[in-house]
Order: C-alpha cells, then structure tokens, then sequence
C-alpha cells in the first residue's frame, strides 16, 4: 500500500477535526489573507482605501468556535443546515467552518440567486439559520418570509444593513453571533471539541444546489467523509504544497472553490481571499499567488485581452505577438510530447531559441501580469480549450485542467504541475476511480461521491449505482497512463438529420482558441442537417475594434449587427470549419445582440451555458437561420 493511499484510508472523520489538528499544528502560522478598510482615522489612510490582513490559524479557530458556540447557543443541533448567502469572503469560511464544527449542515446559497429561488433552496433545505451577507441578501429572505417556516435567524456579515424587524425573524450581526458564542463558551467551555468529537462521517456536511441547465436545483447530499477525504486527497497528490499562496476568488458557494478550502487545511498555506471579480487583475501582483483556480472563461478573456491589445497596437507588436504565441503553443506541444515519449521534457534547439527570445519579448510580461510566482493555476468547471492551454503553458503559466462535478465533491481528476496533458483532466486523485461505460460514459466511484439528491431518492437511482459507482453524463476515454479526456455532455451531444454525432463543445472550444473576440458561442445542430452558432462577442476586445473600423460612438448592440463586424467573425468561422469535418461546420452563424449573462438566467454562477435558456430566448434567430434553407 503506499504512503498516499495509507493516509487516506486513514484520514480523519470531517474537516473540522482536519482543522482543529491543523491549528494544534501550526497555531501561529499565517492561515487567512483577506482585504479590509483602513481605517479612516489611521494616519496612513483615508476613507475608502483597503489593506491586506491576515488571521493566524489560532486567530481563525477563535473566531470559528465562537460562531461555533454562538450556533449552539441559537438552539442549532446536529445536521441542522444553516445556509451561507454571500460572496467569497473570509466571513464565509469561518461561518462554514463554524457549522462544521458545530455538527450542523451548511446550504450554499449564490448571492447573485434570485428571491424565489433562494426561498426554493432555504425551504427545500429546511435551513434553520442564515448567514447574509449583506441587505440585499436579507431582502430576499423578507420578501419571501411566508415560504420559510423554519428558518429562524439571520446573520448579517455587514454591520451596516439595517436590520427591519420581522416576526419571528431574529436578526444578528456575525459580531454579535460571536459575541454570543464567546459567553456559551465561558459557561461550556468543552462545547465545540465535544460537538466535533461526536461527528460522524457520514453525517450530512453540506447541502450544495446544482445550477443546473434546466428545471429546479437538486439538493446534493455531501457528508463530512467527502470534504475530509478531498482535503487529504489534495494534499497526498501534490496539487497543494505547505507553501503555497493560494488565491481563492471563485465562488465558495460552487463545489469548485468550497473543495479547495479542505485542502488548504489540509496543507496548512496561506490563502488570500477576496471574491470581487473586478479585482482579479488588481489582487494578482499584491497577493503574488503560487496557486489560483479558475474557471476557463477568465484564462479565455485574459487571453483576448492580451491579444486584442496587441492587435490595436498594430504593426511589430501585433507581427510579435503572433509569432509569440505560435511558439508558445509549438513549444508547449513538442515538450508534452517528448515527456510522454522519453520521460523528460525537450525540443529542438531551434524552436528553444525562439521560446527564450519569445519569453523576453511577450512570455514575461504575463507571468508578471500573474504575480510572478504562479506555479499553476487549476481550472474546472467547463472545458478548457486545448489552445488555450497550448498558449499559457508555453507561456510558463501552466493551467492545470481539472475534473469533478458537484456530486462528487468537485476534485475527481487533475492535471499535476510536473505532468500536464494539455487536452486531458488529468489522472484520478488517490482513492478515486475511474471507469468508461459500453456507451463512451465516464463513471466514478470514491469517498467524495455524494450520498444522494436532497428527497429525491429516485433522481438519485438514475445515477447512483449500489455499488456506489456514479454515472456523470459526460462522455471521455482513458488514455496513456491513466490520464482521462473528456469529449463532451452526453445529453449535449447531438445528432444531425444526416445521422452524424456532433460534439458541440468540441467546436465551441476551437472556435474561442482562434477567435480573440468571441466570448460566449452555442453550437446548433439536433436533428438539422447542418450546423449554425449563436455567437456573444466580448465587449472590452471587440469595442476597441470597432472604433478603429469606423464605427466609433456606435453602441455594443449596432456594432455586432454591423457588416464590418459580421464579416469579421465570418472569416474566423470559415478558418474554424477548415479543421471540422463536413458536418461539423458552422453553415451561418447569429452575432447576439448582447452577450450572455447570469442575470438573464444564461449563463449558470459557475458560467456554464444554460443551452435550453439560450435556444428559448433566441427562438426567432435559430429558426431564422434555417428559414428557406433546405438545410442540404
């Protein structure tokens, strides 16, 4: 047995003993970073700035048994879910780490979810307690008191909300939930280490709702077993170091960032947190990360970016820039494949000339953009485009393409630092395995598989076998050394008229590696005998264009119904069905008259395209591109 299996089969029964042993281990140790205001009568700030504060891991576990303790002393039992509604913020994982270690059962919440289906979630949870954020979190739950009988409190990160009074509703600050739990504390002083002695491991942890593409979130049972193993499982397969800097912006109420915490805790690294998006670029040259995860979409709009500046610059910097990335992805190529083939990466001295003059001209500049120190950066979530990938890791910012789903507690495969396969997930994390059913279907099977669907015993029967294997509904295959390759959504691939199978995000993802303007794009085919795309473009590359194309002072919306922009786009398509089969290739494409977005209900919290949402709402232009044609 080796070492890595042995310590998780020995791993402990939750996270919150993985933490407890974490801040007896390393007390005064840097655990947390997380942006504050300064305050506005310290004489080197004004009203309105920020600074970088840390919290030890013993500062941590007192703030933790505190909210822990204040849960407690609400009248929060064992497996009672207590919902957290909030941005990615340090409050957020004291007050999951204070459930945890409580015994109750967090709901996450994405504040950018709707009234009613926030009420849909907190009720069908059955949630007792809620952590807000702020007002605006708070107003949901007003406006939506009636369909919430059990919920009883609400905790306010925010101080500043106001607080309206609401029958039945009592409404707390964190500070003063703390507060509270320091005094439970003074008078039952062993409370939280006995609450956590008696967890048990499959005792619910977590109630996390899948986004979802159609019809109402199912409830996704994780209990403490899960987390406890991903937080060992991170740590045994060197994903994450005692080292790191880790940067954690995504949304902890997604499985994807939620997962990360328990590796952190596991490891012990330093983790700075601030989940404002508009902040990324500002965060990453002050935090100087070692590790951060992502979505696609940012490494996607980092690299339009760096392309559509370099393509208004003009002249030699734009000549410079493609060659640059040419070299990157040539460079990127040929060392994974010599690394497969010999063992050890290499490329001819020619192509290694022109990577290290490549790496002064452009290669260092976006390393720095990243802080300077990034070792990877893991991506999941939805399919990273193999270009795209190419590009950074030529680049010496190497994405480290990862797979899992909510059901399975997020990590079930990644890409390590020392072996990426651009265009693989990787190899299954210690204790996982990985399984392709007769019909191409990727099974998984391990101790971060959920328990179920929140009372829906038969949903769960549809992909939860006996013997505990889970089907995924994506399509993959196993290849060289275990690594797995997605190829796409089994329900998202479709069939032509014409008896052809079409990979929808296949296309997608080439289309975004050669097309710097493009943001979001939907492949059309089911049961037609050709193909056609609605296309969003990204407004801070394609704006700029526009105005050097003689469309200046026209707004986002005239530009993409433009000429001169749909002749722009159709010469990147017919570039794209240059390297498609026959039926694969775009036929016409649809410029969308504003991109895609959460706020319409297109785009889910963790960016996937809601495909059903998107063919609804654009109905007229999907029937337009087929009118009249007899589709030959």
């Amino acid at each position: 047995m080796s070492s890595a299996q042995s310590m998780i089969e020995r791993r402990p029964a939750s996270v919150a003993h993985l933490f407890l042993s974490r801040v007896e281990a390393t007390p005064d140790s840097e655990a947390y970073r997380y942006p504050a205001p300064v305050d506005e009568h310290a004489a080197d700030g004004a009203p309105g700035a920020e600074q970088w504060r840390s919290l030890t891991w013993a500062q941590t576990a007192e703030r933790v048994k505190a909210v822990a303790a204040g849960l407690m002393s609400l009248g929060i039992e064992a497996e009672d879910r207590v919902a957290i509604s909030s941005s990615t913020r340090v409050e957020w994982i004291i007050a999951d780490l204070g459930n945890m270690c409580a015994g109750a059962a967090t709901t996450t919440v994405y504040p950018s979810t709707n009234a009613d289906e926030t009420a849909f979630i907190l009720s069908n949870s059955q949630s007792k307690a809620l952590f807000a954020e702020n007002a605006k979190q708070l107003a949901k739950v007003i406006d939506q008191r009636e369909k919430l009988p059990a919920l009883r409190t609400v905790i306010l990160f925010d101080a500043k909300a106001d607080r309206p009074e609401t029958e039945g509703l009592t409404l707390l600050t964190l500070a003063e939930l703390e507060q509270a739990g320091a005094k439970y504390l003074s008078e039952h002083p062993d409370a939280v280490t006995e609450a956590v002695d008696a967890l048990d491991k499959e005792q619910l942890a977590t109630l996390i709702y899948t986004s979802g593409t159609t019809g109402r979130p199912k409830g996704v049972r994780l209990v403490h077993d899960c987390w406890a193993y991903e937080g060992v499982a991170q740590q045994e397969s060197g994903l994450l170091r005692s080292d790191d800097i880790q940067f954690m912006w995504l949304p902890l109420s997604h499985v994807f960032g939620k997962t990360l915490i328990s590796g952190q805790i596991a490891t012990g690294h330093v983790m700075a947190v601030d989940g404002r998006v508009d902040r990324i670029i500002h965060n990453l040259p002050v935090i100087r990360p070692t590790l951060m995860a992502s979505a696609p979409r940012i490494f996607e709009k980092v690299y339009n970016g760096i392309a559509g500046k370099a393509r208004a610059e003009g002249g030699a910097k734009y000549k410079i820039f493609l060659w640059a990335a040419k070299v990157a992805r040539d460079h990127a190529r040929t060392t994974q494949a010599n690394r497969i083939a010999a063992g050890r990466d290499s490329a001819p001295f020619a192509l290694t000339l022109q990577h290290a003059i490549a790496d002064k001209l452009v290669y260092a500049k976006i390393r720095a953009a990243f802080g300077g120190q990034l070792r990877g950066s893991v991506s999941g979530s939805a399919a990273l485009s193999p270009e795209i990938g190419y590009f950074f890791m030529g680049a010496g910012v190497p994405i480290l393409e990862g797979y899992g789903l909510t059901e399975t507690s997020a990590g079930s495969c990644v890409n390590r630092a020392e072996d990426v396969r651009i265009g693989t997930v990787g190899r299954p994390l210690p204790g996982t395995e990985v399984r392709i059913a007769d019909d191409g279907e990727i099974l998984l099977r391990g101790p971060g598989v959920m328990r179920g669907y929140h009372e829906l015993p038969e949903q769960t029967a549809e992909v939860l076998e006996a013997d505990g294997w889970f089907h995924t509904g994506d399509i993959g295959e196993l290849v060289e050394n275990g690594y797995l390759r997605i190829t796409d959504r089994k329900k998202d691939m479709f069939k032509t008229s014409g008896g052809k199978y079409v990979a929808p995000s296949e296309v997608e993802g080439k289309f975004k590696a050669i097309c710097p303007f493009v943001s979001n794009i939907l492949v059309i085919g089911n049961g037609r005998n050709f193909c056609t795309a609605l296309i969003g473009l990204d407004e801070t590359v394609i704006m700029p264009w526009a105005a050097a194309h003689g469309l200046e002072g026209k707004s986002y919306a005239e530009v993409v119904a433009s000429p001169q922009a749909n002749e722009l786009i159709d010469g990147f398509v017919q570039r794209l069905n240059g390297d498609l089969q026959r039926w694969q290739t775009i036929k016409k494409f649809t410029l969308l008259p504003r991109d895609l977005d959460i706020e319409h209900g297109e785009l889910t919290p963790s960016l996937k395209i809601k495909r059903p949402v998107v063919e609804r709402t654009y109905a007229d232009a999907v029937a337009g591109m087929y009118a009249g044609a007899n589709e030959a």
